[in-house]
């Protein structure tokens, strides 16, 4: 690495977040990042351990009297999500994240910045290596494989953890104290296609949806920006019905978590036809500019000519792909009524591919309403059953319900006003905190949520504000120093 975050603080941080950005950690990939958050612990000469499924826990004791505070547990994931721009060169599995200063950000070239959650665990390890810093006894509790199915929080033993509170450090909001999230759901429909022989006198066209902003499909769901599926398949699905099209190959999306910034498909139509679609494209194309210009202004819509492909999916199987994503509810649902400007009840288009005679699609829904989820998830089978495809739903995971008795919640706006002369915002998060998760395995813990500003996360756009970090620290800090007693 360059070190080029080097002159930033708080040192610490920073020091530790270059390094991780050094270290390909993608989810279910993170050998080389669990071993070197256990050489960080080791080499400070503290307990560590890792579980059965790579969980890593570090122990510091508290410092001269301060033994008499509870025991607090900092808990953040060590993967990341693996996204990058088209055009972009790079093996998240391989590749270093190269991070840079633009302003008051920092930045990724051409990929995820990996700040989500990476921020957060530089923000433990420094804790952990301060010797001028005041405490009670801390755990460090780093999860794996968050991002695509917390698989960590969910192979969490009891025994592993001795804590009475747990912050994580997770949240992407300085100034904002989550005490809450929503649960999830993923529901997958797979359709099975026969491969046919083009048409006699088609000709071959590639389209391409791109320039979208994308997202965390949680956290920006309510933005209302563009998705690449639906915006393909609304052009699919007219194109089928009035020129003919037929469905080779589609491939848009690539998380479940993450709104679907681009999308493209090989198609065929009759060449007598080839006009009449150069029309709808453009047509569309300026229909979607429209609509989407205050949120998504650099969506792109294109088509051009390809090689004819080898077969086409049967008709009926295309039809009912189109006609069921097109029936697929996409974005917010429904708001939380008492704060309307929190999403209660969301879903994500994330996935739409073809392969070997497959088609999948991958939907994701959230709530901090169980049954409200159901209801949704319900919906979501209805509409591609209806189609004929298969459909399963798996990875689900609990909500957080929310506390306003929490003593931490109580410590931590007493000391952000004390540092900062406000009262810190308390929020509830309309994504997947691990909190959910752990609580149900500890459920005596005392939970909070927070972080600095971080914006775009899941997407190449991803960025941190850099004067946040030191705010974020600094409260962190702060909020150990005046811990609740035991």
């Amino acid at each position: 690495m360059n070190n080029v975050l080097s002159g930033l603080e708080p040192k610490a941080v920073w020091k530790y977040f270059e390094a991780i950005c050094g270290i390909p950690h993608p989810s279910k990939k993170e050998a080389a990042i669990i071993s070197y958050i256990k050489g960080v612990g080791e080499t400070l000469g503290l307990e560590t351990v890792a579980d059965h499924i790579g969980n890593v826990v570090i122990r510091k004791p508290a410092t001269p009297g301060m033994e008499h505070r509870k025991t607090v547990i900092l808990q953040g994931h060590l993967d990341m999500v693996p996204q990058k721009n088209n055009d972009t060169v790079h093996d998240f599995e391989k590749d270093p994240i190269v991070p840079y200063i633009d302003g008051e950000w920092v930045k990724a070239r051409g990929t995820t910045l990996g700040a989500d959650n990476g921020i957060g665990v530089a923000a433990a390890l420094a804790v952990l290596e301060a010797d001028d810093i005041e405490h009670g006894p801390i755990e460090c509790l780093f999860t794996i494989d968050e991002e695509t199915g917390m698989t960590g929080a969910f192979e969490l033993k009891p025994g592993l953890l001795n804590g009475d509170i747990l912050i994580n450090l997770d949240s992407e909001d300085e100034g904002e104290l989550y005490i809450g999230c929503a649960g999830g759901i993923d529901t997958n429909a797979f359709f099975n296609y026969k491969e046919e022989k083009v048409p006699a006198g088609h000709i071959a066209i590639q389209i391409n949806v791109k320039g979208l902003k994308g997202g965390h499909s949680g956290l920006d769901i309510k933005l209302g920006r563009g998705n690449a599926i639906k915006i393909l398949n609304r052009l699919m699905w007219q194109a089928s019905r009035d020129l003919g099209l037929c469905l080779s190959s589609v491939d848009g999306g690539s998380l479940r978590n993450a709104i679907p910034r681009e999308a493209t498909a090989i198609v065929t139509l009759p060449e007598a036809n080839k006009e009449k679609f150069e029309k709808m494209v453009k047509e569309l194309h300026a229909d979607v500019k429209k609509e989407l210009d205050s949120v998504d202004p650099g969506v792109e819509l294109h088509a051009k000519p390809v090689d004819l492909p080898e077969y086409v999916m049967d008709e009926e199987t295309g039809k009912n792909i189109f006609n069921s994503v097109y029936a697929c509810p996409n974005g917010a649902i429904r708001f939380i009524a008492e704060m309307p400007e929190v999403v209660e009840t969301s879903t994500n288009l994330a996935i739409l591919k073809s392969n070997a005679g497959k088609v999948e699609v991958a939907t994701l829904q959230r709530s901090s309403v169980d049954s409200a989820k159901q209801d949704l998830c319900n919906m979501m089978r209805t509409v591609f059953e209806m189609a004929g495809a298969d459909v399963e739903q798996t990875g689900e995971y609990p909500g957080w319900k929310p506390d306003v008795t929490s003593s931490i919640l109580t410590t931590m706006k007493d000391v952000y006003q004390q540092m900062f002369g406000k009262i810190p915002e308390q929020k509830v998060i309309h994504a997947g905190l691990e909190c959910g998760i752990i609580g149900s395995v500890y459920p005596g813990l005392d939970m909070i949520s927070f972080g600095p500003t971080i914006r775009n996360p899941h997407s190449p756009d991803e960025m941190v504000n850099i004067k946040t970090v030191k705010l974020f620290y600094d409260f962190l800090v702060e909020t150990l120093k005046n811990a609740p007693l035991k």
